[in-house]
């Protein structure tokens, strides 16, 4: 499957432009962390822009959500990237992330959602204002962004990546596709 007809089946089951825009942005991550640690780029990306396909399917329900992907995905996606996808909710997955793909999309996937509510706090609510000490500094504050489990995207040293130098390639890969973000 490539990225136009993963987007296109992502389109088909996420309806919510904000899941969409927290897809790309995953995407975009996911791409950024692979071409930094020597990784396939095509299938980081499309783990990360397909990882929530089941999302409305289940309600995002942790019991159920990520084991629909395989089936919506029809077999199309190779089974290192379904697995990530699948892993990147232990709790439905029932089991603990343990590769260094899997990791990484929990990490990427989570800290999105940390930088988009860093933004939305700025007067100009643009990502590409946001700066890596921001985003660190409300990564302790744990009332901020509250539903963001800081536990995952620290998963990012579990793939040999300190807290900055993630967070620096999770701004500029999300800057680089601000305009289809919408911020």
């Amino acid at each position: 499957m490539n990225r136009e007809q993963a987007l296109e089946l992502l389109k088909q089951y996420v309806k919510n432009d904000k899941m969409i825009a927290h897809s790309l942005a995953s995407e975009a991550v996911m791409r950024k962390v692979a071409e930094r640690l020597g990784e396939n780029q095509d299938e980081w990306g499309i783990a990360g822009l397909l990882h929530d396909i089941d999302v409305e399917i289940t309600n995002a329900d942790a019991l159920t959500h990520g084991k629909r992907a395989r089936e919506l995905t029809g077999g199309r996606l190779p089974e290192p990237v379904i697995d990530a996808i699948e892993m990147h909710n232990e709790v439905s997955a029932g089991k603990e992330r343990s590769t260094v793909f899997q990791h990484a999309l929990a990490a990427s996937e989570t800290i999105t959602g940390l930088i988009f509510a860093t933004a939305l706090v700025y007067p100009d609510k643009k990502i590409a204002s946001v700066k890596v000490k921001s985003v660190v500094k409300r990564m302790k504050e744990k009332h901020f962004a509250a539903s963001v489990k800081r536990e995952n995207i620290m998963e990012c040293e579990r793939v040999g990546l300190p807290l900055e130098e993630f967070t620096g390639i999770a701004l500029n890969a999300m800057t680089e596709i601000a305009d289809k973000l919408g911020m």
